[in-house]
């Protein structure tokens, strides 16, 4: 019972240091750049966002609560 609380503790310990580090999101308004980021892709490559815009027009769309259940 007592290593169940130390590890409780120790990821709420955890999380709150993640969350002071992590600082404030800014969020991008419309027709604003997006700033560049990396995600990985199939067969263990990776797209960056500055190789697709090299290509041409892009459009990023999100699923915000696509997969919650609301």
């Amino acid at each position: 019972m007592r290593d169940r609380w130390q590890f409780a503790r120790g990821v709420l310990l955890a999380l709150a240091v993640g969350l002071l580090l992590a600082g404030p999101a800014e969020a991008v308004e419309v027709g604003q750049k997006a700033p560049d980021f990396t995600l990985p892709a199939p067969g263990g490559r990776e797209v960056k966002l500055a190789d697709l815009l090299g290509k041409g027009p892009l459009v990023i769309y999100t699923f915000i609560q696509g997969f919650g259940g609301v």
